[in-house]
């Protein structure tokens, strides 16, 4: 496994506001997105394209 190219959300806080930063990366068999908070960079969940565009539903219903 390659190591993950971190891409941050343009939605994140400005830059040196780590509290507010997530980030995607792809995995190697293009059918995984890895997702991570900046402040805690070793912890990260691996989610199908479909599952995170339901979680990206669901968050953007509960904001």
């Amino acid at each position: 496994m390659s190591e993950p190219r971190w891409q941050k959300s343009t939605f994140s806080g400005p830059s040196g506001n780590n509290g507010e930063c997530i980030e995607l990366s792809a995995g190697d068999d293009t059918t995984t997105i890895h997702l991570r908070e900046s402040d805690t960079p070793t912890v990260t969940l691996s989610l199908s394209p479909h599952t995170l565009r339901a979680l990206l539903r669901y968050s953007r219903a509960t904001t």
